[in-house]
């Protein structure tokens, strides 16, 4: 039994359990996601799962229990399926170590000036420290409000930020390079809440649909109308999936594919545990109709950069191309890929 069938029935447990048992298998199942082992490694090595984080001495009692005797039935339901765990992508990322040797830097990522927790300089500091060579700054914008989002005046003074970090990185001489980049709010027709000249200033710019997230009917039309947004040249979380509470917007996902293919945009793979989005039967879709990925890790916090793991295991998984990857691109190729989106957007 893995980490995610553990997760599994923990979520379960909690849909039963009342109170602060609620808030602790709650807790637990979102922490199983990211457990650096297997817990039945764990055991059979003969040591503790309590050594796992969420896990104390009554919920270990329960792990072991479960351990010895799995339940029949550990089939999620949609809200669940196909999530990822730590502990199953680095064994993933270990058959092929040089796939993620290839990885240049994280797209998707918030700091202070939306709904981050730390600054620009911090996350900075802990993507030179594993190994990048840039990351792109993508904080929310006016229209989602409840994240901060900034407008143009912000927005610019933020630029201006960036601008300085990039000359004090380069005095002390480093090559790390940090993009002006922001996660622009889509309407549910495509429409950006900017002003498209400031936006233009951007090295890159993801579109993300915050709002409509429950309908149930066809959204291929929002997809399409999202795509051919001429400001962006990401679309950021596209499922719009949440584990355990939404399940995520449904489309003719080949039209929306080969679109992004037509426009030679890219589509995501938002490395949040809880998001995972585009899921892996989607990934190899979108590798069948040749679309270029990015890797984002949705990082409010330098420690939330180790997502990374679990958007490069499932690009590994669907077994996308390494050419199609754009985090595996040289920064000035990145740039130059955007620029030329940006050109054939706006003729």
């Amino acid at each position: 039994m893995d980490n995610a069938s553990i997760a599994e029935l923990l979520i379960r447990e909690a849909e039963t359990a009342e109170g602060h048992r609620e808030k602790a298998f709650r807790r637990a199942a979102h922490a199983a996601f990211m457990w650096p082992v297997e817990a039945s490694d764990l055991a059979s090595a003969g040591r503790s799962v309590t050594e796992l984080p969420g896990i104390g001495p009554s919920l270990g009692r329960r792990l072991h229990e479960w351990l010895e005797k799995p339940p029949p039935d550990l089939k999620p339901p949609p809200l669940r399926r196909e999530f990822l765990t730590l502990a199953k992508a680095r064994k993933v990322l270990e058959k092929n170590s040089g796939f993620g040797q290839q990885l240049k830097g994280d797209l998707q990522m918030h700091t202070e000036w939306s709904d981050g927790a730390s600054s620009i300089a911090e996350m900075a500091a802990g993507a030179v420290e594993r190994n990048y060579r840039y990351i792109a700054i993508t904080d929310h914008t006016k229209g989602l409000q409840i994240a901060g989002g900034m407008d143009e005046k912000r927005l610019a003074k933020q630029g201006r930020e960036i601008v300085a970090l990039n000359k004090k990185l380069a005095k002390q001489g480093s090559d790390f390079t940090v993009l002006r980049s922001a996660e622009m709010n889509l309407s549910p027709d495509g429409e950006g809440d900017m002003d498209p000249e400031a936006m233009e200033e951007l090295d890159l710019v993801l579109g993300c649909f915050h709002s409509a997230l429950r309908r149930t009917e066809d959204q291929t039309d929002r997809y399409l109308a999202g795509l051919r947004n001429p400001i962006i040249q990401i679309l950021g979380h596209p499922q719009t999936r949440i584990y355990n509470r939404r399940e995520g917007l449904h489309c003719d996902w080949s039209r929306v594919f080969a679109e992004a293919v037509r426009l030679d945009k890219a589509v995501e793979i938002d490395g949040d545990p809880s998001r995972q989005d585009l899921r892996v039967s989607l990934l190899k879709l979108a590798k069948k109709e040749g679309v270029r990925i990015s890797l984002g890790t949705d990082a409010h916090h330098p420690e939330e950069l180790a997502y990374m793991e679990l958007s490069l295991a499932a690009a590994q998984l669907a077994k996308i191309s390494p050419e199609r990857i754009i985090n595996f691109l040289p920064v000035e190729e990145l740039k130059a890929w955007a620029a030329g989106v940006r050109a054939r957007a706006q003729n």
